[in-house]
């Protein structure tokens, strides 16, 4: 008689230190979800908004446009032909270069950077 006695008190005991001692999945996940949100919204959507506007720039390239390379030339487009684009980086002096390998628009001297 004890021990139904034991068993039916054990039950209802073990139920509530479950419940009140250990948080279940979502209170175990909660602060990864918010390290996630957080990581979005200072990492992930500024990278991608800045990715959107270098396509942008890439994409309305036209011969004529002084731009600068991400390896520091400065430069006229002569040409355009898919994924290259020529460069006059001087009088005669004439080079290919990747269209993604253009950093933007060359800007003035002592101009703000844009962006």
């Amino acid at each position: 008689m004890l021990e139904g006695t034991g068993i039916l008190l054990a039950l209802p005991v073990a139920g509530l230190a479950q419940a009140q001692g250990k948080p279940g999945i979502i209170g175990a996940l909660f602060p990864f979800l918010i390290v996630l949100v957080i990581f979005y919204f200072l990492l992930i959507r500024p990278a991608q908004r800045q990715r959107k506007r270098q396509q942008a720039m890439l994409g309305a390239l036209k011969t004529g446009d002084k731009v600068v390379t991400n390896g520091g030339l400065y430069g006229t487009i002569v040409a355009l032909r898919g994924t290259i684009v020529q460069l006059r980086i001087a009088e005669q002096v004439k080079v290919e270069i990747l269209r993604s390998h253009i950093a933007g628009p060359q800007q003035a001297p002592g101009e703000e950077p844009k962006g």
